[in-house]
């Protein structure tokens, strides 16, 4: 064979191993997982991750996803963003880019999620944020869906309640304007609220900037203002330095939260000072039946604690990818083809029935489903008060 003919052959096999369009019939499937595992909310990195691995299990013991009568091998590939957004945007190039993944799952946070979806969306990459619940994570991007409500729908969840339960007409706020996810459900609340009681009913309007430990002067302006309670749409490692400065400072008033309360660590940090108190989230786990139930004993007895709704939002993602996947007549091998298919495919799902509620999704990529209001109790559960509908 003359030389040139060699080199014809190994620049086509060059081509064919490494050219994204062409990833072959027979490779694993790739799912990638965008998650916090250091960094300041690692707790959701470890639900993220140990969510994955438990739906990793019951996919090799089916022995792979079935695709058109056909069986695929999968592999999951996690990446930490640290919780940072830059390290958000670089774990999704790199797992579209270099892994050649068919979709990303993650990220959890909407200061990560927002950022990574504009790389997925550019790469037509179908990416699934379970826990992110900002509006910009999905707006005008096609390739990007979640899989848990929205601030616009939380708010006023929230405005609702607590005007029913307690009949209080004067409220407070207290949030991290430099975060989207607090920014964004404390603007909401504000407006939803002054909807319903009237335009000066949200007292005090306090924020601070993300790594503030000191919120002292905030919450003086919050007992001075006349609040009969105060809204912290904080993520569960801040709530714990809020709630403890607010008792020393005098404030015996309810303090109510959002879903990034959700943590199985937060009694740990907040210890008895957030029992007693609600915040509107996912899924409530104590009373859970059927399968949510399943799915909460398992994890409990394979990692130690009872699962976040984190761990469960991811867990529905993971599936929702699954049934996705499963549904396609079968994979071209070239991944820009298959991962619009897929894409195509989520975006087509109806009353996918999952451990966090039914759920249907809009053109969007956000699902219609349903709230829970829970209220923290003595042993440090999470308990269910009450269920709130679109």
């Amino acid at each position: 064979m003359r030389k040139g003919a060699v080199l014809i052959l190994l620049a086509v096999a060059v081509c064919m191993v490494f050219t994204p369009s062409a990833w072959g019939k027979n490779d694993a499937i790739k799912i990638g997982i965008n998650a916090p595992i250091t960094g300041d909310n690692p707790k959701v990195g470890e639900g993220s991750k140990y969510a994955a691995e438990m739906w990793l299990e019951d996919i090799k013991a089916a022995g792979g996803i079935s695709v058109g009568g056909k069986k695929y091998d999968v592999e999951v590939i996690i990446e930490d963003n640290e919780y940072k957004a830059e390290s958000a945007v670089r774990a999704n190039t790199k797992m579209i880019t270099e892994d050649e993944v068919m979709v990303i799952v993650g990220p959890q946070s909407s200061s990560q999620a927002i950022p990574a979806g504009d790389v997925a969306n550019n790469y037509e990459t179908p990416m699934i944020s379970p826990w992110s619940t900002n509006p910009d994570t999905t707006n005008d991007r096609p390739f990007v869906f979640r899989g848990c409500f929205l601030d616009p729908f939380q708010g006023p969840v929230i405005a609702n309640f607590v005007s029913d339960q307690f009949g209080f007409t004067k409220a407070a706020v207290l949030y991290d304007v430099a975060a989207d996810y607090p920014k964004g459900l404390a603007e909401e609340f504000k407006k939803a609220w002054e909807k319903k009681n009237g335009k000066g009913s949200v007292v005090a309007y306090e924020s601070f900037t993300t790594k503030d430990a000191d919120f002292s002067s905030q919450l003086t302006n919050i007992k001075r203002s006349g609040a009969e309670f105060f809204f912290a749409p904080q993520y569960y490692s801040e709530v714990a330095l809020i709630v403890q400065q607010a008792k020393e400072l005098g404030w015996d008033k309810p303090i109510v939260g959002s879903d990034a309360w959700a943590s199985a660590d937060l009694l740990k940090l907040c210890g008895k000072g957030c029992v007693g108190l609600y915040f509107s989230t996912h899924y409530a786990a104590k009373g859970a039946k059927g399968a949510t139930k399943a799915f909460i004993d398992r994890y409990n007895s394979k990692y130690g604690y009872v699962p976040d709704d984190v761990g469960a939002l991811t867990w529905d993602s993971l599936r929702i990818v699954q049934a996705a996947i499963e549904s396609l007549p079968k994979l071209t091998g070239k991944i820009k083809k298959d991962r619009k298919a897929v894409r195509d495919a989520m975006a087509s799902i109806r009353e996918f029935d999952g451990i966090t509620g039914k759920m249907t999704f809009t053109e969007n990529g956000d699902p219609i489903k349903c709230a829970v209001i829970v209220k923290i109790t003595e042993e440090g559960e999470f308990e269910f008060h009450q269920s709130v509908c679109p």
